[in-house]
């Protein structure tokens, strides 16, 4: 899939060059001319993409040309990266310093000196693609329209949740399963045996989704005291199994420095005299009790799972062709849960008779599927997503199986590699992501795990992270496995077998991932990650991305300063390194920072203002007091983060650059004890979380002005003792666009204020663990936005609330979605 893979890189690098910005660009460098050159030379070889994909199984030098085609549109897109870096350069100059605009000067990122180097930058680039044009003719390639194909318009970690509705013809598999969890079978008799229930089916037919029934039955809730879900990879590791286990059936995460023999004591004391299951399938098992195979779905079952996905409720009776065409899909589907449910979905968005053919008579079901095969239906419906979203989807080829992502995390991954395309200048990146993650989600190349405040998490079925991994082929280099020709993106495992051993093709990466499993003390290991990291930068000076999560280095080398191209850097988690290298604040170019749980950092860089095209800022310092920061003048922040800031009392107050930021989050900051004044100009902002700061009074030096238009869509408020009544500030702001409210862990909020009844938009109310709460509000009944409110351990407003006997029930009548509980487990949660 390599030359499809290329036509997509080519229209990316096309558009960039056509784009008006670059247009600009070009007059300023007058580089103009060399432009309209690149473009001509990339179109030539565009042309016949199409017949060379016809052409590359039966001649592997076409795949090595088209490999190379690839190589020299990265090439035009770091050659291009490097005018817009230029660009950010000129404007910290002019906000600079005169030392720092001299420094720059005598650097030689003068005027004349750039444009002298770009232009032999862009001769070396325009020769390798003349080359590459003039090679096509050894081939006899072709010039082909390239067919536009869309119907769109417009091993694997599971999870223990599912909805009812969503699996179809598993009735009595399910109550098979749950019979014998009632009544297991030991293998010989003995009391003390475990017996292991294998499920065994191929790949995508819906053991998951039926284990996942299974396990959410109420009479398996009900019979066991304990339940833990814990998916187990086909290479795991011991101790991280252990420690999945504990985190499952305790909650706790404080277990990740101990040893195999400490996790065992504490995994054998939190199961010692309790009935527990395990609801997963390794095939390396042998069963005490016979394996359980589960069949195919019956025809009509795979038909109701399609006709329910495919349209909307009662719609397929208004479209009898497309329905006798569904009926062809299914019966080629063979039973297979994914592939019904995956085009299905494809097929959602388009009522064009054309379209439904197309796929009924693909050639990709004539592909023989074996047990580890992908499903030809996950080609067929990759092959009709748009090319944007197609490489965004093969990016997640550089997750592990079994890793879960979520969204906010995964746009900024696709940011940073200049992934999001639009054809409305105005939208954001973050929402251009987000609408790729839910148009990968609708048509099940995602599966969501789990819903928060301000982002969500998905994983990848197994077998469609193999298709991922077709479609990139050698651009990926995954868990230390090496691979040939140019890698673009890197994952890799420190804890792991080889982590020292560094593929030789790094000079055009522009990932790194290097995730550690391992919290360690020891200083040789230090050391090493300090020289394994310094190495990577020293070789890798294209680098987009630079993720460094759960590291124990305690300092970055000041070399960081020379990638140029870094609009991603994370070091989420280490809790040794105690102040970042200055040199960081060079990286103009950089989007995302994140360093929380950073927890040695002693105070930021002090030069933090000069980045100046950073977007989102997660913070975790020992630093008492922010005034001086600089954070205020990052004017291009959407997201904001304190994160567990022990010794923060006050953030700062000049807040009037960040008009443009819309998600603020302020997490264990134990000793804050006021928010700012300047809270009232983040006119933007359209979430706000305040959770677990004991010390800080909601009430206390904030005051928004009537004047100010708020925009502030969701609230979640959690673990503020102080506070005993919700500030007015809230209705002020929000008064006409907040749509969830979150009221979680008050103990002393006593009452709700009677200005509530002016939240006309709200749509969502969720109050748990607020025990003094005795009422709601009057003028409830006048909140006729409001769909769902649920009440969780508050025993006596729920016994108030209580459906239909509850005094207060009339106030909340008209909600649709109504429900009270006293069990704190079921308490909302948000994004950690």
């Amino acid at each position: 899939m390599a030359e499809a893979f290329a036509a997509e890189i080519a229209a990316n690098v096309l558009a960039k060059l056509s784009s008006a910005a670059f247009q600009q660009t070009g007059c300023f460098w007058d580089v103009q001319d060399e432009f309209e050159k690149l473009k001509d030379v990339l179109m030539a070889i565009k042309a016949v993409l199409v017949d060379a994909e016809e052409q590359q199984n039966q001649n592997r030098e076409i795949t090595l040309w088209l490999q190379k085609f690839k190589d020299g549109c990265y090439r035009v897109e770091d050659l291009l990266d490097e005018f817009e870096i230029e660009a950010l350069r000129r404007q910290v100059m002019e906000r600079g310093s005169s030392r720092r605009k001299v420094s720059r000067f005598l650097s030689g990122s003068n005027s004349l000196a750039f444009r002298l180097r770009m232009g032999r930058k862009i001769k070396k680039v325009k020769d390798m693609l003349d080359e590459i044009e003039s090679n096509k003719s050894r081939f006899h390639l072709l010039e082909r329209h390239y067919r536009v194909r869309n119907i769109i318009h417009g091993q694997r970690e599971t999870y223990s949740f599912v909805k009812t509705s969503d699996v179809i013809g598993r009735d009595e598999d399910k109550e098979n399963m749950v019979a014998f969890l009632m009544n297991p079978t030991d293998g010989d008799g003995e009391g003390d045996d475990i017996p292991v229930l294998a499920i065994v089916g191929i790949g995508g037919i819906g053991k998951t989704a039926l284990v996942q029934l299974v396990f959410n039955d109420e009479r398996v809730k009900t019979h066991f005291w304990l339940r833990i879900w814990v998916c187990v990879t086909e290479d795991f590791d011991v101790k991280q199994l252990m420690i999945k286990i504990i985190k499952s059936a305790t909650g706790t995460t404080m277990c990740k420095d101990m040893n195999k023999e400490e996790l065992h004591k504490v995994l054998q004391d939190g199961l010692k005299g309790k009935s527990t299951t395990r609801s997963h399938k390794v095939a390396a098992i042998t069963s005490t009790v016979p394996q359980y195979d589960l069949e195919h779905l019956s025809y009509e079952n795979s038909l109701s799972l399609f006709l329910r996905l495919a349209f909307k409720e009662g719609e397929e009776v208004q479209h009898n062709n497309l329905v006798r065409i569904g009926e062809g899909i299914v019966r080629k589907c063979k039973g297979v849960a994914l592939a019904v449910k995956t085009l299905g979905s494809l097929l959602c968005s388009t009522r064009v008779e054309y379209d439904w053919e197309l796929v009924r008579d693909s050639e990709l079901w004539k592909l023989e599927q074996k047990e580890n095969d992908i499903l030809p239906v996950l080609k067929l419906s990759y092959d009709h997503l748009r090319w944007h979203l197609k490489q965004c989807f093969a990016f997640c080829s550089v997750f592990l199986k079994d890793f879960e992502f979520n969204s906010l995390q995964l746009t900024l991954l696709w940011m940073a590699n200049g992934l999001l395309q639009s054809s409305n200048e105005n939208e954001e990146p973050e929402d251009i992501g987000n609408r790729y993650i839910h148009e990968l989600w609708s048509r099940s190349f995602f599966q969501q795990v789990e819903e928060g405040v301000f982002y969500s998490t998905f994983k990848m079925h197994d077998l469609v992270h193999d298709l991922a991994l077709s479609v990139v082929q050698n651009e990926v280099n995954s868990f230390n496995h090496c691979s040939t020709g140019n890698v673009r993106h890197l994952w890799l495992e420190t804890s792991g077998q080889g982590a020292s051993t560094l593929p030789s093709n790094l000079d055009r990466l522009q990932s790194l991932i290097i995730s550690s499993n391992e919290i360690s003390s020891n200083e040789e290991h230090k050391a090493s990650s300090e020289s394994l990291i310094a190495d990577y930068i020293s070789r890798s000076k294209h680098l987009r991305v630079l993720h460094l999560v759960d590291s124990s280095f305690e300092q970055l080398p000041n070399s960081i300063g020379y990638l140029k191209h870094l609009r991603y850097l994370s070091i989420y988690g280490n809790g040794n390194i105690e102040r970042l290298p200055n040199s960081i604040c060079n990286l103009q170019s950089l989007q995302t920072l994140l360093l929380g749980g950073c927890r040695g950092i002693e105070a930021l860089p002090k030069d933090i203002k000069y980045l100046i095209s950073l977007r989102t800022l997660c913070i975790t310092t020992k630093q008492a007091n922010l005034q001086e920061s600089g954070i205020g003048c990052l004017s291009s922040l959407r997201f904001l983060r304190f994160y567990a800031c022990g010794n923060l009392k006050y953030l700062f107050e000049d807040m009037q650059r960040l008009t443009a930021l819309r998600i603020l989050v302020i997490d264990e900051c134990k000793n804050l004890v006021s928010l700012p004044p300047g809270l009232k100009y983040l006119t933007a902002l359209q979430i706000l979380v305040i959770s677990d700061c004991e010390k800080l009074d909601l009430c206390m030096g904030l005051e928004l002005g009537g004047e100010q238009a708020g925009s502030l869509r969701k609230l979640f408020i959690r673990g503020l003792p102080k506070v005993v009544s919700l500030p007015q500030w809230i209705l002020l702001g929000s008064a006409k666009t907040l749509q969830q409210l979150y009221i979680i862990g008050l103990g002393n909020l006593s009452t709700l204020p009677r200005w509530f009844q002016y939240l006309v938009s709200l749509q969502t109310l969720g109050i748990v663990d607020c025990p003094k709460l005795l009422s709601l509000p009057q003028g409830m009944q006048q909140l006729t936005a409001l769909k769902q409110v649920g009440i969780t351990g508050c025993p006596k407003l729920g016994k108030r609330n209580m459906k239909q006997t509850g005094e207060e029930w009339p106030k909340i009548a008209h909600v649709p979605q109504f429900y009270v509980s006293n069990d704190l487990e079921t308490s909302i949660t948000y994004d950690e």
